[in-house]
């Protein structure tokens, strides 16, 4: 349950929504409405999902990875909304804009077949995998509106749409996926420029896999649905690649296929 009264809530998801739509940063949300525990930041990214035109794409999974944890300094992973108007067709170049982060990370994304509603005992592994439809490959572009993002700690960024910002969904992976180890699978991110940066799905929360289901049960947890038609894309497998505008970046992943996506001003 959230500790902040409603008014509270609402007066951050104002704030930020502000923030994005000027493009403008802060060194934090108010006192008066700054969450303190993960009930509170999920509470308010809720209402940040009202903002939006359309129903919410799917979801992300930030600081799935060591790497991705040192990021922006938690010790655990998050979830954060991806907003429709924030996914970015495939073949069309991002937009980076007022994004500070400027990093690409490289994902394995989950799309659902069936919807899993909160519920009070925790979804298995085997029950979330069967939820799952197909396989795609992802590219996210994070972002945040905190000048240093690594110091408002888990409950701000939660509020803040877990770092949340521009994704796009690569193509769906034909080859039979179900039956290989997605852990040992490698992944490499690489640029125009010829940065490389190597992976494999392990770095995210031991096996994507496992990812996908912590994410089925935070979201039971704080009572949303994981929906039919959804997606997810579950952390970074590779350190994350910094980009800029007229960079390239590629993301292989072997036999799983490969795609690139090209970043503006």
């Amino acid at each position: 349950m959230s500790e902040l009264p409603p008014a509270a809530l609402q007066s951050a998801a104002e704030f930020l929504q502000g923030l994005w739509r000027e493009g403008r940063h802060a060194d934090a949300l108010p006192s008066a409405s700054r969450p303190l525990s993960r009930a509170d930041g999920y509470a308010i990214q809720a209402l940040i999902e009202t903002y939006s035109a359309a129903p919410v794409r799917g979801w992300k999974i930030a600081a799935t990875s060591t790497a991705g944890q040192r990021h922006i300094n938690v010790d655990g992973p998050l979830a954060g909304r991806l907003l429709a108007e924030k996914v970015v067709p495939l073949g069309q170049p991002v937009s980076l804009g007022t994004n500070r982060m400027r990093v690409a990370e490289i994902e394995f994304v989950f799309r659902m077949g069936q919807s899993l509603p909160p519920r009070p005992a925790p979804y298995t592994h085997g029950e979330v995998m069967a939820a799952v439809a197909g396989l795609h490959l992802g590219i996210e572009v994070p972002d945040s509106r905190y000048l240093d993002f690594t110091a408002v700690g888990a409950p701000q960024l939660i509020a803040d749409n877990a770092c949340a910002d521009q994704f796009v969904l690569g193509p769906e992976v034909t080859a039979a996926w179900r039956a290989c180890d997605l852990a040992a699978h490698a992944v490499l991110g690489r640029t125009a420029h010829g940065i490389v940066h190597e992976g494999r799905g392990a770095n995210v929360l031991g096996d994507p896999r496992v990812a996908l289901t912590w994410l089925a049960n935070e979201l039971s947890r704080f009572g949303c649905v994981l929906g039919e038609g959804q997606i997810v894309t579950t952390g970074t497998c590779v350190v994350p690649l910094p980009i800029g505008p007229g960079d390239v970046v590629i993301g292989d992943y072997g036999n799983f296929g490969t795609f690139q996506v090209e970043f503006t001003a």
